[in-house]
């Protein structure tokens, strides 16, 4: 009996110390990737003009977020600009719809739809904030993103793409997710001039439903 206690205490130990050696590299991952969000969080949107010091904090934080998931260093020109999306908890998604023709130009890869095509997109913008406005209490005023998307999608509703964007541009759900995003923050820019109380600075999410079985998005900062 006590020959079986000692081996069975023996293999239990063994077991405990190969576990240990195994989750080491993960807890240590698991730590540094909560620490390095949560500095990024409270640093990419928070750092004062100026301050070189913080500005490079914020840089290399998500430098080491990219790392930790499995992107790039970010070593480019835009390295200043987030490129994953930080804890902001409050949020207000408005929405609208747009009815467009275009075609793929009879590209093979797309099949049927590379021939001109109607197509009816419901689109939905999401604005993330870390606080609500400190008089209003909201992310952005309802009315104001809401014209906002109106101005950006009478560009493009009842149009033929193939018009709006040339021959040779294929206009994906994708490739329009990124349009209408860019068409937001040109007007909430030309809107706010970009800072200010009632500026909004945050993110921006822009949903496009093709279908309940299909949809694309794009997002990120308001910058």
């Amino acid at each position: 009996m006590m020959l079986q206690m000692m081996i069975f205490l023996r293999i239990s130990s063994l077991f405990f110390a190969a576990s240990a050696t195994a989750e080491a590299p993960f807890l240590k991952y698991s730590r540094n990737f909560r620490r390095a969000r949560l500095l990024l969080t409270s640093s990419v949107f928070t750092t004062p003009e100026g301050n070189d010091h913080a500005s490079s904090s914020s840089f290399s934080l998500t430098s080491t977020i990219n790392k930790l998931r499995g992107g790039s260093e970010g070593n480019g020109e835009n390295d200043s600009i987030p490129t994953i999306r930080p804890y902001l908890p409050h949020t207000l998604t408005v929405r609208d719809s747009i009815m467009i023709a275009h075609s793929f130009h009879n590209h093979p890869s797309f099949g049927p739809a590379g021939g001109l095509h109607g197509a009816t997109y419901t689109v939905d913008v999401e604005f993330a904030s870390s606080s609500l406005h400190r008089e209003c209490n909201w992310v952005i005023d309802i009315g104001v993103a809401l014209d906002i998307l109106a101005d950006v999608l009478d560009k493009y509703n009842y149009k033929n793409l193939d018009d709006v964007f040339g021959d040779r541009v294929m206009t994906t759900t994708e490739f329009m997710c990124k349009v209408i995003f860019d068409g937001i923050v040109e007007k909430l820019k030309d809107k706010f001039g970009g800072s200010g109380d009632d500026a909004f600075q945050g993110w921006i999410k822009v949903t496009l439903w093709e279908s309940h079985k299909a949809w694309g998005s794009y997002e990120g900062p308001c910058l």
